[in-house]
């Protein structure tokens, strides 16, 4: 069976075949030709799969980001970024990348931060000095950062999948998201440099106050969503509810930017996305569970435990392959795909189970915008209006500091688990 399964995923991706149809429809064949598994106990699976409390948040999640762009919050976002470090070498692209840091502790997802931060801040960067090509690679790595940083929607799946605590991978991705963005800075600041681009003046104490102030309400929602979770108050689900009430309410009391016909075309929008990822999850979990129905999951840890006995290797071995995964494969996807194969052979050599989270989600933030298939690339696209060739060597020079945060990430444990066992 797992040959063919083998085989019908191959043949579905190589033929552009949308990725939940390749997923289900290649582990409903191969059970029907292949096995003597009843089909009907695969359509119980594909509702089984989403009907799980902890995936409520992604819809909740999706809403409270376009609520978010639309209501205002994410352009003061931008301004108080800026008074912040505008006035540093690459100051505008720093507001970039600070931005998109803010912007993805408040919404979890990747693709809306680039959107978001990226229609404001393209023209911005092209005024400024900073060419097509550099300017299109830092708004697609940028948004990635989306994925390690808190609410992140594929912190939520990995935990749904394998049962880690949602909460603890909030807080770890806190560390890794920072250190994470940091590498970016770095190469922003370099960049900058070399090129002798203007910055802005330092903005005074007044005006940074003045757009803290105004940026304020915003800059509540992830305060709010961690403390609630780790206070007691509420679950990440509950947490996803109320940053979407939450984001309704400065949008239109405080900012007072949206209006009820606005409203409406967020929700339909958010609906929308949101039955786009939660099909992509039923379709994963059905693979999944005839993945173990096959015994693959054991047969990979029993490989690994016979063949790799250093933690050291298997982590190096991870990063490799999720990175390869990466470039073919959306995030939510691909953990539902490896996380239950890998999981308990990370157990087995040690390694903290929140770790590795954080580890699988910085590969898949990485892939984001690795040709060929990277999402943020062709997000980027819609906004910049120019073609991929073109973007290349802007991502890669961003993608070779970002791997070097990885390995930190990756090797250095105490950047995702110190704030975490500090709370404990």
């Amino acid at each position: 069976m797992l040959t063919t399964l083998g085989i019908l995923i191959f043949l579905f991706l190589l033929t552009s075949v949308p990725i939940f149809i390749s997923l289900g429809m290649a582990a409903f064949l191969a059970v029907l030709f292949s096995s003597d598994i009843q089909p009907m106990i695969l359509i119980q699976r594909l509702f089984g799969g989403i009907d799980q409390f902890a995936l409520m948040a992604l819809p909740f999640f999706i809403l409270a980001a376009n609520i978010m762009d639309g209501g205002g919050l994410s352009r003061r976002i931008l301004r108080f970024s800026r008074a912040l470090v505008g006035h540093l070498s690459g100051g505008i692209a720093m507001t970039t990348q600070v931005s998109s840091m803010f912007f993805g502790a408040l919404s979890g997802s990747s693709p809306a931060t680039v959107i978001a931060i990226g229609k404001i801040m393209y023209p911005d960067l092209l005024r400024g000095g900073y060419g097509k090509s550099f300017s299109a690679g830092l708004l697609a790595s940028a948004g990635s950062v989306s994925l390690i940083i808190p609410p992140s929607i594929t912190l939520i799946i990995f935990g749904s999948v394998t049962g880690v605590s949602v909460g603890s991978l909030f807080i770890a991705g806190i560390g890794a998201g920072i250190v994470f963005g940091l590498s970016s800075i770095l190469y922003i600041y370099i960049y900058a440099k070399k090129n002798n681009l203007p910055r802005d003046n330092k903005a005074s104490f007044s005006e940074l106050a003045l757009s803290f102030g105004k940026a304020i309400w915003a800059l509540l929602i992830p305060v709010i969503i961690l403390g609630g979770i780790y206070s007691g108050i509420f679950t990440p689900t509950e947490a996803a509810g109320i940053s979407a009430v939450y984001a309704f309410v400065i949008g239109f009391f405080v900012y007072k930017e949206l209006t009820l016909k606005k409203m409406y075309t967020i929700c339909v929008e958010s609906a929308i996305t949101s039955a786009q990822v939660l099909v992509l999850v039923a379709a994963a979990q059905v693979l999944g569970w005839v993945l173990t129905r096959a015994r693959l999951p054991q047969m990979v840890a029993e490989f690994i435990s016979q063949n790799i006995t250093s933690a050291m290797l298997f982590l190096l071995i991870l990063n490799l392959i999720l990175l390869l995964l990466g470039m073919f494969m959306e995030g939510v996807a691909a953990i539902i795909v490896t996380a239950p194969l890998l999981y308990p052979a990370a157990l087995a050599l040690g390694i903290d189970p929140v770790h590795l989270g954080i580890i699988m989600i910085a590969n898949l933030a990485i892939g984001m915008y690795t040709p060929p298939f990277g999402m943020n690339i062709f997000v980027t696209q819609t906004v910049t209006k120019i073609d991929m060739a073109e973007m290349m060597p802007g991502i890669l020079k961003f993608l070779a500091f970002n791997l070097g945060a990885l390995l930190l990430i990756t090797y250095v444990p105490e950047i995702s688990l110190f704030l975490v066992n500090l709370l404990e």
